[in-house]
């Protein structure tokens, strides 16, 4: 059998979606890839290939970390560019990391064995940048995004996802969803 690509990921509801893609229409002078309104979420781990036993573990211990959790609220402060610190790739929804979430982030983190290269932070990709043509343009032209926004919503649930690669870009999936405690 196939392996599947897996990650673990908040899914924004429709409100928060529709606020974040009335965004794409601010620069149209940037040469991006804007995410479709099914991809957009807030990934919390990618863990990567996966196969059915290994994915079948998964769920289980997200069961578990989905009983440990209570709902919390997230919210969504400024669209800029990311990631800090570098030539900027994408365009990211960011905002600061409620201890609810850092909770539920390092207790995925440590009951998958799962480790990242960078500290997790809140962000959502709206768009991909094309380098090459991002080089094209004159630095003074490229503009400066830096838009102070207040979307919020409450997460009540955690997905374990699939992603598949297509050419036209990732293609993502719910392989099933884990209710936080009330």
């Amino acid at each position: 059998m196939k392996p599947h690509r897996v990650f673990i990921a908040i899914n924004l509801p429709d409100h928060a979606k529709d606020e974040l893609l009335a965004y794409q229409e601010r620069w149209p002078e940037l040469p991006a890839r804007w995410t479709s309104k099914d991809n957009l979420h807030l990934t919390l781990a990618f863990l990567g290939n996966r196969s059915d036993q290994e994915l079948a573990k998964v769920c289980d211990v997200m069961k578990q970390i989905g009983e440990r959790h209570n709902p919390f609220p997230v919210e969504f402060t400024k669209i800029t560019y990311g990631p800090p610190g570098k030539m900027p790739r994408m365009i990211w929804a960011v905002g600061e990391s409620s201890p609810e979430l850092l909770t539920l982030q390092q207790d995925i983190a440590s009951l998958l064995a799962y480790s990242e290269d960078q500290p997790f932070s809140l962000h959502v990709t709206l768009a991909r940048l094309s380098n090459f043509q991002l080089r094209q343009i004159e630095v003074e032209e490229i503009p400066d995004i830096n838009e102070e926004i207040s979307i919020s919503f409450g997460v009540k649930s955690v997905e374990v996802m699939e992603s598949k690669l297509r050419r036209s870009g990732s293609e993502y999936s719910v392989i099933q969803s884990f209710m936080l405690k009330e």
